[in-house]
C-alpha cells in the first residue's frame, strides 16, 4: 500500500480493487475481473453510444432532464463480443424500445462523428432546481485527450481511490470510473497524481493528465442506487479545484488518464507511481 515500493519501480500508490466497462456510453456497465488495456482505455470500454436524432448529439445523463433515464439501462458484453442492452426490469431491449422509453429518438453508433458533443447541465441549477427543471447547458466535444474512436468524455481511462469515496461517503458506481484504486487514508489523494506516471502490473503504464470534474451525473438513480446530492455537494465544498490551466475551479473527484504503454491488468494489481 502507500509507503511501500514495487520491484524495480518507485512507491506503490495502492491497488486495483475493481475494474469497470461501459460497452455504451452513458448507459451502466460491467464489473470485471481483468482485461486488455490499449491506447483507447478498457478493452470494449464506450465502443458505442446513442445519438439524439433530433440534436445530432450523444445522449448523457450530464443533462438529466433528459437523459436521467439512461441510468436505469444496463450494457454488457455477449460472449460473441457483441453487446446486449437490459433495460429496468432486466429484459432485453432495443432501439425502437429505448426511443419510447426515453421520450426521444435514438440510434445506437459504433463510430465517434468528428466533432461529436454531448450536454452538460450547469450541476449547480441541476442541486438547486432538481433535475426535470430547466436549466443552463454547456456543449463539449467528447474525446479531447482520447485517440480517435470511441465515445470518451475527455481521456480514455478515469481512476478514483477509495480515498476519495470514503470522503464523499459515495458508491464508485455513481462516478463511474475504470479503475477504483484501494488507498490509505481520506481524501482526494489523487490529486497529487496528476502529471506523474503510473506503472500497473508488469506492462501496463499511464499518465494521470488532469482531476475529473464533476457534473450531476453523480447525484442521479443509479440501477438501484437512490439520488444522492451529497456525491457531488461534498466534491463541491471539499474539492474545488482547477482540472486544467484556462479552466476556473470545479468540484473534482477522480483522475483522467492516458496510456503510455499497453498491458493487461486484474483486480489485486499493484500501482507504482513514477
Amino acid at each position: 500500500m502507500n509507503g511501500g515500493t514495487a520491484a524495480g519501480e518507485g512507491p506503490v500508490a495502492g491497488t486495483v480493487e475493481r475494474l469497470w466497462r461501459y460497452p455504451v456510453k452513458g448507459l451502466l456497465g460491467e464489473e470485471l475481473d481483468r482485461t486488455e488495456v490499449t491506447g483507447r482505455g478498457l478493452a470494449g470500454d464506450r465502443a458505442q453510444a446513442l445519438l439524439d436524432l433530433a440534436t445530432g448529439r450523444v445522449a448523457s445523463a450530464k443533462h438529466p432532464r433528459l437523459w436521467a433515464a439512461l441510468l436505469g439501462y444496463t450494457a454488457t458484453t455477449t460472449t460473441d463480443g457483441g453487446t446486449a442492452i437490459t433495460g429496468p426490469d432486466g429484459s432485453g431491449t432495443d432501439e425502437r424500445e429505448l426511443s419510447e422509453a426515453l421520450g426521444r429518438a435514438v440510434t445506437l453508433i459504433t463510430e465517434r462523428p468528428p466533432g461529436a458533443t454531448v450536454e452538460r447541465a450547469v450541476p449547480e441549477e441541476v442541486l438547486a432546481r432538481g433535475i426535470t427543471a430547466e436549466t443552463g447547458f454547456t456543449v463539449s466535444e467528447l474525446g479531447r485527450a482520447a485517440p480517435d474512436g470511441g465515445f470518451f468524455d475527455f481521456a480514455p481511462l478515469h481512476l478514483i481511490t477509495t480515498s476519495t469515496l470514503r470522503a464523499t461517503g459515495s458508491e464508485a458506481e455513481r462516478y463511474r470510473p475504470n479503475l477504483v484504486i484501494r488507498t490509505r487514508g481520506e481524501g482526494f489523494v489523487e490529486n497529487a497524481w496528476v502529471g506523474r506516471e503510473l506503472a500497473i502490473g508488469p506492462t501496463l503504464r499511464l499518465r494521470i493528465l488532469a482531476p475529473t470534474p464533476r457534473c450531476a451525473v453523480p447525484t442521479l438513480r443509479h440501477g438501484p442506487l437512490p439520488r444522492r446530492a451529497e456525491a457531488l455537494r461534498i466534491p463541491a465544498e471539499r474539492n474545488r479545484v482547477v482540472p486544467l490551466a484556462g479552466m476556473p475551479a470545479l468540484p473534482c473527484a477522480g483522475v483522467y488518464a492516458q496510456v503510455l504503454v499497453a498491458g493487461a491488468i486484474r483486480v489485486g494489481d499493484r500501482l507504482a507511481l513514477d
